[in-house]
């Protein structure tokens, strides 16, 4: 099969699609047909930190039609619509755990569909299970343009965000922010983020706050946040340290949370996978939450979307399409 992988140079991996053999699905697997696969950063930054080994497999995320299980798979079967996470998926054929799928509502492309796992696994996580968002909260998602922020905002405004506030560097991102319905869009490249979400709250503060910048914006969501308002950190694209004002953290009884994939176990994993799908596929279904697709490319085009990626010009996820059908179609 054909399949993306992070071959190693001294100088820092490159992309490539070589042919490798089709994996078999072992107890409790499931081997997908891929239709479609999403494009995440953490790809872009694995592969350049491959200077010696073997190539290794990238895609944390894909949609396809489940090809064969393995044994002890009761609730998949060959033909099946799923989206998946895990790794080895911007191939042809990806195998996965049967726990690690989620059914493809019928009025979802597999562009849509592989856009989904991914982002929306890790802001849920962020957002629901760790940020505990409550119906009538108040929201704000920085870097809100990214993959990962426009999930966070699809899943505060379906799952009870009163108001949602997002913030980007960029002035056209922040027209197509607010484009999308969101309740306050803040440039910060010309406007003190905290200033502003003072006066849209009223002097309140948001609630909860979904940070993909880190550092260099991190004294700005402190004073941002309300009392008991709760800061979750998923990326450090600014900066990975920062100074604290303990009296902030303290005045406002202040909960700073990390969370990453890294360092779960797989049945942790497994589970964030679960209750995603358990809150999420019914509204995804319903469209009160939907994928936002900045542009394709054929999986032959990998090292273009990667070059692409680093741009930073895109709104939403990049996706690779696999199938040479959907290919064609594009």
């Amino acid at each position: 099969m054909r399949a993306a992988r992070a071959v190693p140079h001294p100088e820092g991996g490159e992309v490539a699609v070589l042919e490798v053999p089709t994996p078999t699905p072992g107890p409790d697997q499931v081997l997908v047909k891929v239709k479609a696969a999403g494009l995440n950063r953490g790809e872009i930054l694995q592969t350049g930190r491959l200077r010696t080994g073997e190539p290794q497999p990238i895609g944390v995320e894909f949609a396809g039609e489940v090809a064969a299980v393995g044994a002890g798979v009761t609730q998949w079967h060959e033909g099946d619509r799923v989206m998946g996470h895990g790794n080895g998926g911007q191939a042809e054929y990806a195998s996965a755990a049967s726990r690690a799928l989620m059914r493809i509502p019928d009025s979802i492309s597999w562009a849509e569909a592989a856009a989904f796992p991914n982002v929306f696994i890790t802001a849920h996580d962020a957002l629901i299970t760790n940020g505990q968002l409550q119906s009538g909260e108040t929201l704000l998602v920085n870097a809100a343009s990214s993959g990962i922020g426009l999930a966070s905002i699809e899943i505060g405004r379906a799952l009870g965000a009163s108001r949602v506030v997002a913030t980007s560097r960029s002035a056209d991102k922040v027209e197509r922010l607010k484009a999308l319905g969101v309740d306050c869009a803040i440039d910060v490249s010309t406007t003190d983020q905290a200033d502003a979400v003072a006066d849209f709250t009223a002097g309140h503060g948001v609630d909860v706050l979904i940070d993909s910048v880190g550092g260099t914006t991190f004294e700005a969501n402190l004073e941002s946040l309300a009392v008991q308002g709760r800061l979750v950190n998923i990326g450090r694209l600014g900066s990975s340290t920062a100074t604290i004002d303990l009296n902030t953290l303290w005045l406002k009884r202040l909960k700073l949370i990390g969370v990453t994939f890294r360092t779960r176990t797989e049945e942790e994993r497994l589970a964030c996978v679960q209750a995603c799908a358990r809150d999420l596929l019914a509204p995804f279904e319903a469209g009160r939450i939907r994928t936002t697709i900045d542009r394709t490319f054929h999986l032959d085009e990998i090292a273009a979307a990667h070059a692409y990626m680093q741009t930073d010009r895109h709104f939403g996820k990049i996706v690779l399409l696999v199938d040479d059908a959907l290919a064609g179609a594009s």
